[in-house]
């Protein structure tokens, strides 16, 4: 500290010449830079003035001036926007987790509106809305041109009601039409099941049902399966997950690690950064976890993907993620609008940034595409084999018991549970498949000798 004081008492004199020489320039351009926005500002109005006073009609001056400021946000990131006062209320409700619509997490990008993931059980999902496919009109009007909110607002409108968006898909050559009904959209954070011996957690949004219903799910699966030793571990289903609120990523994360970084943010002032950090308890109970992504699975999926990844908590399987780095802020403003404007960008535990270049998987599992039956052509015959037990006179097993046989014969018909799955959703059967291998490389527990 005295170093630290002499140093400074010593530059006293060359800091008053060096403020001298120096001041004067600096005073002069900060001087100019505020006259030039002056400057800007005054043209704003100026132009303001004219639409309003010579426009060939008469114009709305709240939404003239709602559209500059959208205009304003909306070309710094695909994700600044302002929030007028309907569309901040319905915001709200949304992470409450009930909300009208198609179902539908979108973005803008060239333009063109970008689905990051259709949402479970809404008309978008039921319709075959994919991740990754553009609308590029709604009711035949052309989106070219208009905001994302602007775009959005097209979408919507009362229950029940029919509309129809034009979609342009990967590998189809031609835009397609696809008619959906509008409908109140009720999402339930989490569901959870058991696939044989695996507990399967589907997380479909970050809202502020999510950590309550990851907490309520995994209670009442492990007691319906008799205990966590009949578990053999969790998958956490992230596939067209898009997001959310951060805390609640934050505290999903926090449920299956004991400690360590979880995230941190990072703004434009150094100091403005976060870390978070996460607390002793782990509701899968050191069971082995695999989670799945897909392009879908953006925002708060990939906090949680990534920070179990780094932490070597989970084997991430699946597809790359999305790739959306950043953090968006909601600010309040009068008349009850608010603006969502990009104040950080977040860091995974290694401190790696995911903007742009998403979550990679562990193992990279693509998700076979659907390929239509055609009820006419015949399917290929399946090689029959017989086995020992077929045979006439087949010697017996006489080394187990018949409870010992049962036990098998029941592991077996899990097995092929598991691989009929693999028809309907082959990444979960992939996932469960993962686990399974996992699950015999544990350590087994001594059996209680019968009687103690």
């Amino acid at each position: 500290m005295r170093k630290f004081v002499i140093a400074a008492a010593g530059g006293t004199v060359l800091g008053l010449l060096a403020t001298t020489q120096i001041a004067g320039p600096l005073i002069a351009q900060e001087a100019n830079q505020n006259a030039s926005v002056y400057e800007q500002l005054d043209m704003f109005g100026d132009i303001f003035d004219r639409i309003r006073n010579q426009y060939v009609e008469p114009v709305d001056e709240k939404k003239l001036i709602e559209a500059a400021i959208n205009g304003m946000l909306s070309s710094l990131d695909p994700h600044s926007s302002y929030l007028s006062p309907d569309d901040a209320a319905a915001m709200r409700v949304q992470t409450r987790g009930e909300f009208g619509g198609l179902g539908i997490e979108v973005t803008q990008e060239d333009g063109w509106i970008k689905v990051v993931s259709p949402m479970d059980g809404t008309p978008a999902a039921q319709a075959g809305i994919q991740s990754g496919d553009y609308i590029t009109a709604v009711n035949g009007e052309t989106v070219m041109g208009l905001t994302l909110d602007q775009s959005v607002e097209l979408m919507r409108g009362p229950v029940g009601s029919d509309i129809t968006i034009t979609v342009m898909r990967k590998d189809v050559p031609d835009p397609f039409d696809v008619q959906l009904v509008r409908d109140t959209i009720k999402l339930t954070a989490v569901r959870a099941r058991t696939e044989g011996e695996s507990v399967v957690l589907r997380i479909s949004t970050f809202n502020d049902q999510t950590f309550p219903n990851l907490t309520d799910g995994i209670k009442a699966q492990v007691e319906a399966d008799g205990g966590m030793q009949n578990v053999n571990g969790f998958i956490l289903d992230l596939r067209n997950n898009p997001g959310g609120l951060l805390n609640q990523a934050i505290y999903v994360a926090d449920a299956f690690l004991d400690a360590g970084e979880i995230v941190s943010t990072r703004g434009r002032n150094p100091a403005d950064g976060d870390r978070y950090n996460a607390t002793a308890g782990d509701l899968a109970e050191g069971k082995p976890i695999v989670i799945l992504i897909n392009g879908g699975s953006a925002s708060a999926s990939e906090i949680v993907a990534g920070a179990l990844q780094d932490h070597r908590r989970a084997i991430v399987i699946g597809t790359k993620s999305f790739g959306k780095g950043s953090v968006q802020t909601v600010l309040p403003l009068k008349g009850d609008g608010a603006m969502r404007l990009t104040t950080a960008r977040y860091y995974t535990p290694s401190g790696r940034s995911i903007q742009n270049l998403g979550i990679s998987p562990d193992i990279i599992v693509e998700q076979p595409a659907v390929v239509p039956v055609d009820p006419a052509a015949e399917a290929p015959a399946t090689p029959q084999f017989r086995s020992e037990s077929e045979l006439r006179g087949t010697l017996s097993n006489d080394s187990l018991t018949e409870d010992e046989i049962k036990q098998i014969e029941a592991d077996r018909a899990k097995a092929e549970a598991a691989a009929a799955l693999r028809d309907e959703d082959y990444q979960l059967a992939y996932a469960i498949d993962i686990l399974k291998g996992l699950s015999a490389l544990q350590p087994q527990a001594d059996p209680v000798p019968a009687g103690q």
